[in-house]
């Protein structure tokens, strides 16, 4: 459940980045986040979970997206909070893998299946905006 927030959260800047990003890496990027969170999203609902509001740090988030000015000041701001809402994840994924569990219960099955294979898109995602927002540094 820890990660449907994040991903609520991906799915609204990555919603607002696909238009506004002006970087072509981070435009990319903004598409593939998008198709992500909303696969995650609509597994997370159909698996029975109501999704969460957003809590005060995710919309400071959200609304700093909203707000930035346009160009660079903008691909920073969304990729800066990519990366942020990445590394919490894979944090969150490892973990949740590290602690003991009841692997006979079959909803923890699904919940450790599904967060291995997250993990692996969670760590990609946290190296890929890490790369471009050196870039838009430099």
């Amino acid at each position: 459940m820890g990660v449907f927030g994040p991903a609520m959260l991906s799915l609204a800047t990555s919603q607002i980045a696909v238009d506004r990003a002006r970087k072509a890496d981070a435009r990319e990027f903004a598409g593939f986040e998008l198709t992500e969170a909303v696969a995650v999203t609509t597994v997370l609902k159909q698996l029975g979970n109501t999704p969460p509001p957003l809590d005060a740090k995710a919309q400071a988030t959200l609304d700093k997206i909203r707000s930035a000015a346009p160009g660079a000041a903008f691909d920073r701001a969304y990729i800066d909070a990519q990366y942020e809402n990445h590394v919490f994840l894979r944090d969150l994924a490892t973990a949740y893998l590290a602690s003991a569990a009841n692997t006979s219960d079959m909803m923890e099955m699904h919940g450790r299946h599904l967060a291995t294979l997250a993990l692996a898109t969670f760590k990609e995602h946290t190296m890929i905006t890490q790369r471009i927002a050196h870039e838009l540094r430099v």
